[in-house]
């Protein structure tokens, strides 16, 4: 087996202890085979490292929970810093047992973290992926939970996160109301 088939695998193994399993199988697990294919079909020719980052991005996700951080603002951010830490580490850790160097496991490090959006393009298309994975099959359920002024907050960073590019081809492919399709028209 390849290391990347490898990598991937262990990735799914890890994921596959999520508790959470609302969807048929551990979320964790369906968040990454989600995000895979989103890279295949938006960058087929996407890096080994990218390609890692998109299935480990939420490797373990539950093992930091929302509620063990502060209320607000500052305790989410805090919660998503430490989990993106975490994501990364565990990767990390998996890459090195599957046999990558240290070039490309701190190169998917980086982008788990989220360091060079809008500079590096390899982060870039990592977070256009996960805003299109989000989109695709989370937002539909999620949007129902939020009151209308915090929506509208996380549909405009959403959009404000994601690459021109990203942009204009989430328009070319959803059908938007109006109201959203305005805010990714940016």
């Amino acid at each position: 087996m390849k290391k990347l088939e490898l990598t991937l695998a262990a990735i799914d193994a890890a994921n596959a202890h999520d508790p959470d399993t609302s969807q048929g199988q551990p979320a964790a697990q369906l968040y990454g085979q989600r995000m895979s294919a989103e890279l295949d079909r938006l960058f087929p020719d996407a890096s080994e490292p990218l390609k890692i980052a998109a299935r480990g991005q939420h490797i373990e996700r539950w093992v930091l929970k929302r509620k063990d951080f502060p209320e607000g603002r500052e305790g989410y951010l805090n919660w998503r810093t430490e989990l993106a830490k975490h994501h990364a580490t565990r990767v990390g850790e998996i890459m090195a047992d599957a046999g990558y160097g240290s070039q490309d496991i701190e190169h998917a490090q980086k982008m788990i973290r989220k360091q060079g959006i809008k500079r590096d393009p390899e982060v870039q298309a990592l977070e256009d992926v996960i805003c299109f994975t989000f989109l695709k099959w989370y937002f539909a359920p999620f949007a129902p939970t939020q009151a209308p002024e915090k929506l509208d907050t996380i549909v405009t960073r959403t959009a404000k996160k994601m690459s021109a590019e990203g942009r204009a081809r989430l328009l070319k492919e959803f059908d938007l109301p109006e109201d959203l399709a305005q805010k990714f028209a940016i």
